[in-house]
């Protein structure tokens, strides 16, 4: 058993698609397929039901993944070690599923930026950024966790969410009109159903609760076709393509955002880790200082945008 093999287990057990995963890890997909069977002939067990349409864990898969992601994570913190001992750590920066599209050109003067391999949800990469495991993350956090966490955040990016439908109307819809998904899941969608909660109970978007996943990826599109109503699409799957059945419907009254946040430790002192901060640094609000724009009561962004007016 190797190291890598673990990061593309979890690159799966993540994505749920052999195809996705070897994009993420830059391999291809049938040497991707051929690492893990290796890994199941080593450990022993199947980590995964996999057929033509679908891959899901087994529950050995989802028994060993927890472990696989912590000695994924401690040797990653060996590197660290190691690196700093040497004089040549890079500045590691930890994301949910977007980064900037000119992140290297921007930051490749000032420092060397280690992407993290492990994708994890917005609570996760904080969590490590608070703990030392991480120098930096982009994702979503509200104004309490940086406060509990000791993180300072700069606005670098948001998306605005759109609704999801069946047929051929691609019109604009009122937000109150929509549905959204709340997954039992918590571990993994602990930020997206506290959002999500907070939307339908501010602007009349009926919350949706399902146990299956859903959120994002062929489920969604599912719930989408058994709903009556338009779902809002997670930031999880912005840039996924549409079935052909399936039209994008922009949300409106209000329109909806969700900010991505650079954090790092407000006694963070590395001269490195500042100026990728800096570099990183971005003008404007991406749409969220609008007067139809919605963010959540908590989003430090939210207080900016209010203050400013």
């Amino acid at each position: 058993m190797e190291l890598r093999q673990l990061r593309y287990f979890v690159a799966v057990a993540e994505e749920l698609n052999f195809g996705n995963a070897a994009r993420r890890l830059l391999i291809a997909g049938p040497s991707l397929s051929q690492q893990i069977k290796a890994l199941e002939r080593d450990l022993g067990v199947r980590l995964f039901d996999r057929d033509r349409r679908s891959v899901s864990l087994t529950p050995a898969g989802f028994a060993l993944l927890s472990d696989a992601r912590a000695l994924l994570e401690r040797a990653d913190d060996l590197r660290h070690r190691a690196r700093r001992l040497a004089g040549s750590e890079p500045v590691r920066l930890g994301y949910v599923n977007w980064l900037p599209p000119d992140l290297t050109t921007r930051t490749a003067a000032v420092a060397q930026v280690h992407v993290d391999a492990w994708v994890a949800p917005s609570h996760t990469q904080a969590a490590r950024v608070s703990e030392g495991g991480l120098d930096l993350a982009i994702c979503w956090l509200r104004t309490g966790d940086l406060e509990r966490r000791g993180l300072h955040a700069q606005l670098i990016g948001a998306d605005r969410l759109y609704a999801v439908a069946t047929g051929r109307d691609s019109t604009e819809i009122p937000a109150r009109d929509t549905g959204i998904l709340l997954d039992a899941d918590t571990t993994s969608w602990s930020s997206w159903n506290a959002y999500a909660e907070e939307l339908a109970g501010e602007t009349g978007a009926t919350a949706v609760r399902i146990s299956d996943g859903g959120i994002t990826g062929p489920g969604f599109f599912d719930h989408v076709r058994r709903g009556r109503r338009p779902i809002i699409n997670s930031p999880k799957g912005q840039t996924t393509p549409l079935p052909p059945d399936l039209v994008r419907r922009p949300v409106v009254a209000p329109e909806i955002y969700w900010t991505w946040s650079l954090v790092w430790r407000r006694s963070e002192v590395r001269a490195s880790v500042l100026a990728v901060v800096e570099a990183l640094r971005a003008d404007g609000h991406f749409g969220v200082d609008g007067p139809d724009a919605w963010l959540p009561r908590d989003d430090p962004h939210r207080q900016t945008r209010l203050a400013d007016l």
